[in-house]
């Protein structure tokens, strides 16, 4: 399956990969990493970066930090799903 993309976020996409969070390492070392099914990590759909994307289940999964609890970012979140 082939999604549509901004080619301008794939840099910050390639840095957050390098970056990870401790909770992002330990959900893709522990667990998403052996699946048998190809898991993309900081993955860019449309304009925004998700954590991690299974496009053969159409399955995106957000690991959330505090940024996510704050005014802004609850804003975003609504946007984006």
């Amino acid at each position: 399956m082939k999604y549509s993309y901004n080619p301008n976020l794939v840099g910050n996409a390639q840095e957050l990969r390098k970056e990870m969070t401790p909770e992002e390492k330990h959900l893709w070392y522990d667990f998403l990493k052996g699946l048998p099914v190809t898991v993309y990590r900081q993955k860019v759909i449309e304009n925004y970066i998700v954590d991690f994307a299974i496009p053969t289940r159409k399955l995106v999964i957000e690991v959330d930090g505090s940024q996510h609890f704050e005014e802004q970012g609850f804003t975003y979140d609504a946007e984006r799903t």
